[in-house]
């Protein structure tokens, strides 16, 4: 638990060197951040099956946090440790995937087509501004955290985990959906006030969602 509230702690020291652009600050929290939360799921719960994949999520993860650290030299690279970090966490969320049913089937439809309508709005951004080369990343990055959403959210009604856990995970996976969205919005759509603060808050606050869950879940 120590390493989880340390986490909450280096997270809001993050937020806080963004909003006061504090490099120095910047450097040392944000990566502290996810090691924090690797070391709170190894001692908490270990590192065997479905954690194995949880925990590289996390390890990719801050390797994408360092590197976009450099948000404008380094964003493709970031994307693509993301991207891994983000399969990684689909397949935790799905070993095993949980029982198709009516909710899973109305959760798909709303989460697709709200997923469809960013992204063709952030394409339609990116064909703006001529930044072609960067259509294919970013479709194959939102088609993965998409499924990753979806597979978290049906967690919600998979009877092998526990309420508690479920809903951590699916709010964690939701908040980093949405950290993903004010990033994307930022970099290649439209400024928006406070936005890197916003990013950084709800993408932490995911992160740790997301851990507290996993752990609930798989403890002991």
């Amino acid at each position: 638990m120590i390493y989880l509230i340390a986490a909450l702690i280096f997270a809001a020291l993050t937020a806080l060197a963004t909003w006061k652009k504090n490099r120095g600050l910047e450097f040392i929290a944000k990566p502290a951040v996810m090691v924090l939360l690797l070391l709170y799921l190894w001692t908490s719960a270990g590192l065997n099956g479905a954690l194995l994949w949880f925990a590289l999520g996390m390890f990719f993860s801050l390797i994408g946090d360092v590197l976009l650290l450099w948000l404008d030299r380094m964003f493709l690279f970031g994307l693509i440790s993301f991207l891994l970090a983000q399969i990684a966490y689909l397949v935790g969320f799905n070993s095993p995937p949980s029982e198709v049913s009516l909710w899973g089937l109305a959760m798909a439809v709303i989460v697709a087509l709200g997923s469809a309508r960013v992204l063709r709005r952030i394409l339609s951004a990116l064909a703006e501004k001529g930044n072609t080369r960067m259509r294919i990343p970013i479709v194959v990055y939102g088609l993965v955290i998409t499924l990753m959403l979806l597979s978290a959210m049906l967690k919600l009604t998979d009877p092998t985990w526990g309420a508690g856990a479920s809903l951590l995970v699916a709010l964690g996976a939701f908040l980093f959906y949405l950290s993903d969205i004010v990033l994307a919005w930022l970099k290649f759509v439209t400024p928006i006030q406070n936005g890197r603060v916003i990013n950084i808050g709800l993408y932490h606050l995911g992160q740790i969602c997301i851990a507290a869950g996993v752990v609930m879940q798989f403890h002991g």
